[in-house]
């Protein structure tokens, strides 16, 4: 995957690590953001899914599951963030 600079600073003033973001571009559902961008997010499946996946270690990231990236159409990452309200979905 690809991480626009400004995704990678990001990423690390947010302390986001790059296996949750892997786990939301694997796992989250997508829902349009607008100027051909997309928000990924763990709802209550993908939450499940992840936990599934993880198996062990899911207890020791489930603190960092709440949060989206936005990717671009062509794939790259432009940014992350915590989720700290609902995502209304279109």
């Amino acid at each position: 995957m690809n991480y626009s600079d400004h995704a990678s600073v990001r990423m690390q003033q947010r302390a986001i690590p790059a296996l949750i973001v892997e786990l939301v571009l694997r796992f989250g559902t997508a829902e349009p953001a607008g100027n051909g961008t997309s928000k990924l997010y763990l709802d209550k499946r993908a939450r499940r899914r992840v936990k599934s996946f993880a198996g062990p270690l899911a207890k020791a990231i489930e603190s960092h599951l709440d949060v989206y990236v936005v990717i671009s159409d062509s794939g790259n990452v432009v940014t992350t963030a915590y989720r700290h309200e609902r995502i209304h979905r279109h």
